[in-house]
């Protein structure tokens, strides 16, 4: 790798970083204010604020983490990812429980999994 490229992939990392701690602040603040002033109803809550955080993800990350246009194949290999990070998480978690660990060492896990996992897919795949 070309140190420019090098650079560039850094760079995409750290936004990529500082867009996903954002969303999830996003996610948690929409969360909150719907169970407090829509309903008190926590599955529904995140289920509205998983989809407020990946619109706005996709939108930050797809101008500004990756510098490409909004388009709709960008859109659909976004979601695709989304939805196997979705998985994965699962999977991760479940093996965590499975091996006997303590759920904070599985969520760990998955915080430490996911990112990787959706950075890698997004850019080698959804915006090349």
């Amino acid at each position: 790798m070309m140190p420019a490229e090098k650079d560039a992939l850094v760079r995409r990392g750290l936004r990529f970083a500082v867009t996903g701690l954002f969303v999830t602040a996003l996610h948690a603040l929409v969360a909150m204010s719907f169970i407090n002033y829509v309903s008190p109803d926590p599955p529904l809550a995140n289920g509205v604020a998983f989809v407020v955080a990946t619109v706005v993800s996709y939108v930050i990350n797809t101008t500004w983490s990756f510098s490409a246009r909004l388009h709709g194949k960008t859109l659909l290999r976004f979601l695709l990812v989304s939805a196997g990070g979705f998985f994965l998480a699962m999977f991760v978690a479940w093996a965590a429980q499975m091996a006997g660990l303590h759920y904070l060492l599985g969520i760990a896990a998955v915080a430490l999994t996911i990112p990787a996992f959706t950075f890698v897919l997004h850019n080698f795949w959804t915006y090349r």
